[in-house]
């Protein structure tokens, strides 16, 4: 399961994940231009704080989030439909990236931003019907390492845990999201305030 393939020319490893296809480049970005981006989003963005309905009482998201991507990439996730902002410079210099890199093309991005270790994210998979039967997901990480975690849906002994760095990105393609779930967990320790984009294609349509 942590068995991983030699360093490819474009930096990335592929990471062993049974039932599906998991790429790794460490240093998408390097320090200076992450650390460039992350001030760029944090102060560029307009994070939303945004509520879900548990056990009939809303809660607030324990994160804060945005959603930005071309005019027709309209996307219901935790049940909240999410009309798209207009991608800005960053975002479109990201894309560029993640585009060149992974070869796949992406119109929408989910932004998700942990302000401390109190923030998380619960286990789920990015299989909406808006993604398509195998979804490619490119997700950035920028700012405070934190742990990723992935489960097998049937075979619960197979777990696997990245720490996703400053500056990297993870691809998720083939098969993972319908036999693999993945978690933010939260923390205790003192950790600082960490950026997440994924990156998606929204079919057209399929709203």
């Amino acid at each position: 399961m942590h068995a991983t393939q030699p360093v490819s020319d474009d930096g990335s490893v592929a990471i062993d994940l049974p039932d599906g296809v998991l790429r790794l480049w460490p240093s998408a970005f390097d320090a200076v231009e992450a650390d460039e981006l992350f001030t760029g989003l944090r102060h560029g963005i307009d994070w939303q704080q945004e509520e879900i309905m548990i056990f009939g009482a809303c809660r607030p998201v324990p994160r804060l989030v945005a959603w930005h991507g071309d005019p027709s990439a309209h996307y219901t996730y935790s049940g909240t439909p999410h009309a798209p902002r207009a991608w800005t410079p960053p975002l479109q210099r990201i894309r560029e990236r993640v585009q060149a890199l992974s070869g796949a093309r992406f119109n929408a991005v989910l932004l998700n931003l942990y302000r401390d270790g109190r923030d998380g994210m619960g286990w789920h998979s990015d299989g909406e019907p808006e993604l398509g039967p195998a979804p490619v997901i490119a997700s950035v990480s920028l700012g405070a390492t934190r742990r990723f975690c992935l489960r097998h849906r049937r075979c619960k002994e197979l777990k696997l845990d990245l720490s996703l760095e400053h500056g990297s990105l993870l691809l998720m393609a083939g098969s993972t999201q319908r036999h693999w779930v993945h978690a933010v967990p939260k923390t205790s320790r003192p950790v600082g305030e960490r950026i997440n984009l994924t990156f998606r294609l929204v079919l057209p349509g399929a709203a």
